[in-house]
């Protein structure tokens, strides 16, 4: 964002000093000199609007790519998670099946 910030910066000073040069080394009329002005007025504000369509486009893109990691890390944990309860649904079956038998052959021997 600090890149993008500085190149909105660099080109409103860029119309500006651009607009005061030409009026100061303007050999025209004061009409045209104002009307020149105007057109790279329009011209600034016009740039200024594509960059801050490109600006939000890139935020916008940004911010899709974030959504996409984010999504991706907690399926990644929920899949992980799911194989450790696995393993630990089946630790539990096994010690369950040894007391079984334990507890069979207690019963067994009374």
């Amino acid at each position: 964002m600090g890149n993008t910030t500085s190149t909105i910066a660099g080109i409103i000073a860029g119309s500006a000093i651009g607009a005061a040069l030409g009026i100061l080394f303007a050999p025209d009329k004061g009409e045209n000199t104002r009307k020149k002005i105007a057109e790279k007025a329009i011209a600034a504000k016009d740039n200024l609007e594509e960059t801050a369509i490109d600006l939000r486009d890139r935020a916008a893109t940004t911010l899709a790519s974030k959504s996409d990691t984010l999504e991706h890390k907690m399926n990644h944990i929920v899949s992980d998670a799911s194989y450790k309860t696995e393993e630990v649904i089946t630790t539990l079956e096994k010690k369950l099946a040894e007391l079984k038998l334990k507890n069979k052959k207690l019963q067994k021997t009374s």
